[in-house]
């Protein structure tokens, strides 16, 4: 079952230039400036501390999550940022790939209590196609989470999309049940990304006791009443957030704000959850349903998400390619020939099975008549580790040269082996199966590749390659 996926019809993206947004902390109540900056490709999201010593940097990633008790919080080599939810929510809802997040404090801007001011500063600064390609991790099967409690459950179904549904209950008679969904990412700018937070008046209270909420204001949030309130408390509740005068409106919040959606509180709960599952570190294809979700538990599903990507990656690198016999070659050892300036003895390619502008899967065929064999190990006949390296460089060279009109006006010359690792012998009689992939786009004519070649399905040769393209001066 193929689990990861990369769709060539996507470029990772990231924005033209950067932009500046200012505002206080939620909790904190310091006044802090984000910057969204454009990021190369492959770099993912990342967070930096610009008021700090040598201006760290923490990746946005669920395992240097350190606090989920008001928000999200990352921590990592001398780097704190919390609150950092809507800030990604707002870079997956606009499917960014690449951003460079820089802080002057340690808590994210709560401006509005919703992700809507990040979204609309991110496209004022323009979305940029890169030349990398995305890569998904498409869920091969249900992947489960539920807390200790049972109270919050959820679920990653296999699916080519991202589809999200949550469901929230809080057994209040003001709030209920609530649903939300979207059936497709893009669906979160007009329909998730204005919805605020919101917490129940006696949560307000008890953070604002507890220090907490130092900028918070009734124009962030939204604050549910479900219990009858006294006229001393209202008017404690105005001093508390320098307000004239404090009311409860007819639907059980205060006067503070109107709600632009009846479903408000459980969309925000999806663009936290959208937010959160962004540090899985990488874009996923998957339908997920919530219930009853909070940061906790949505980290908690990220990191049981991230560490089946990781499992998938260890087995990837250690599975031999799937190949369909009955389907002739994509290259015979003929058309070969006029992507490589090698020739007999020296080509060592002798089938192209498939290819694409990032990877190609190729065969050599090990006969007990080649050269080399009646010198290296005489009656015990091993083909040699460097010229399995030269034929996975070779496989590589297809590849690469494919992709221009003139390949006989080329040649690829080696100018760096990395990680070679030789894991077992290649005798005559085996077919060896050749892996190569591009690990980043070519530049400047330099090509870095990952070399795997297996017999049957075990791995018997690894190496990082970089080779140069040159042109042939005639």
């Amino acid at each position: 079952m193929t689990i990861k996926t990369i769709d060539m019809n996507e470029k990772q993206t990231t924005i033209k230039t950067s932009v500046k947004l200012a505002g206080v902390g939620l909790h904190t109540g310091n006044k802090v400036e984000l910057t969204f900056n454009p990021a190369p490709e492959n770099h993912g999201y990342k967070f930096q501390r610009i008021d700090l010593p040598n201006q760290p940097i923490i990746d946005a990633d669920c395992d240097y999550v350190t606090d989920t008790s008001r928000g999200t919080t990352l921590e990592h080599n001398g780097c704190k940022v919390s609150t950092v939810e809507h800030v990604l929510a707002a870079c997956v809802g606009l499917q960014l790939d690449n951003i460079l997040i820089q802080m002057n404090a340690v808590e994210t801007p709560i401006m509005d209590g919703s992700a809507h001011d990040f979204v609309n500063a991110l496209k004022s600064a323009g979305i940029q196609e890169q030349d990398a390609e995305r890569e998904y991790f498409n869920i091969p099967d249900n992947i489960h989470y539920d807390d200790d409690n049972g109270n919050v459950e959820m679920v990653a179904m296999p699916l080519d999309n991202y589809r999200l549904t949550v469901m929230v209950d809080y057994n209040s008679p003001v709030l209920g049940s609530q649903h939300a969904s979207v059936t497709h990412i893009n669906e979160f700018e007009n329909e998730i990304s204005s919805c605020r937070t919101f917490c129940f008046l006696h949560e307000l209270e008890m953070m604002y006791k507890a220090g907490l909420i130092k900028g918070g204001d009734l124009n962030n949030a939204i604050v549910i009443v479900d219990r009858v309130v006294e006229d001393s408390e209202m008017e404690e509740l105005a001093k508390m957030f320098n307000k004239p005068k404090v009311e409860v409106r007819k639907e059980g919040i205060l006067n503070n704000v109107e709600l632009r959606f009846q479903n408000e509180p459980a969309r925000h709960k999806l663009l936290d959850l959208i937010g959160d599952l962004a540090l899985v570190g990488m874009p996923i294809k998957a339908q997920i349903m919530a219930a009853r979700p909070g940061h906790a538990a949505n980290v908690a599903f990220a990191k049981k998400i991230k560490l089946a990507i990781k499992k998938h990656k260890r087995k990837q690198k250690s599975s031999a390619p799937k190949i369909d016999w009955s389907i002739p070659a994509l290259y015979e050892h003929k058309d070969i020939s006029r992507y490589l300036p090698h020739k007999h003895p020296f080509l060592l390619v002798d089938k192209i099975i498939s290819k694409s502008a990032k990877e190609v899967i190729a065969l050599k065929n090990i006969s007990g008549d080649q050269y080399f064999f009646p010198g290296h190990f005489p009656g015990n006949p091993i083909f040699p580790g460097v010229l399995q390296l030269e034929a996975m460089a070779q496989a590589g060279g297809v590849m690469v040269l494919s992709e221009v009109p003139d390949p006989e006006n080329y040649a690829t010359y080696f100018l760096k082996i990395d990680n070679a690792k030789f894991k077992d012998k290649v005798i005559p009689g085996d077919t060896l199966i050749l892996h190569l992939e591009l690990l980043e786009p070519i530049r400047r004519g330099i090509c870095v590749m990952r070399g795997r070649a297996y017999v049957g399905d075990k791995l018997v040769s690894e190496a990082e390659m970089m080779a140069q393209i040159v042109k042939i001066n005639n």
